[in-house]
């Protein structure tokens, strides 16, 4: 049963794992141990809850564990896959890619809550309730973080406009 969540949900999650570490090996590590407590809390699982999000809540608690041990503040690069790279690389115009450039810096600046839940929602597409359901945060929360988010962001960009 494991082998069919993985073979669903096994890119994605690593997607995830690279965004949220710095470099690949802490990503593999991530993944691995994501996957061991799956298999360990498999039988815990609610059938009646999206399985993505229990997961990707089991992912985002892993690595705010084995980071929060380290003490190694929540940075994210979420163009670091070889994919995700070629894709920029090979865009057409070259404005497209100093957006996503910007875009990316920008988010990267932002405080470690507005980030996590930014990239939960837009990079993840997770909804507003699976989102809440993996930060343990009510949606309340998650719409004003995102809003403010929104407004760091527009800010930001504007005032790379101007320059």
């Amino acid at each position: 049963m494991l082998d069919a969540y993985i073979d669903k949900y096994g890119k994605r999650l690593y997607g995830l794992c690279r965004t949220l570490c710095t470099n690949k090996d802490d990503a593999d590590d991530l993944y691995q141990e994501t996957w061991l407590k799956v298999h360990r809390k498999l039988h815990q699982y609610n059938k009646e809850l999206e399985f993505q999000g229990w997961l990707t809540r089991i992912c985002v608690n892993t690595y705010k564990d084995q980071y929060r041990k380290k003490k190694i503040s929540l940075l994210f690069d979420y163009f670091s896959s070889q994919e995700e790279k070629d894709l920029i690389l090979n865009s057409a115009q070259e404005e497209k890619k100093e957006d996503f450039s910007n875009l990316h810096a920008a988010v990267h600046a932002l405080p470690d809550k507005l980030k996590m839940t930014v990239i939960l929602f837009y990079f993840q597409d997770l909804s507003l309730k699976e989102t809440a359901k993996v930060l343990d945060i009510p949606e309340g929360t998650v719409k004003s973080r995102l809003s403010k988010a929104r407004a760091l962001l527009k800010e930001k960009m504007l005032h790379e406009l101007e320059f």
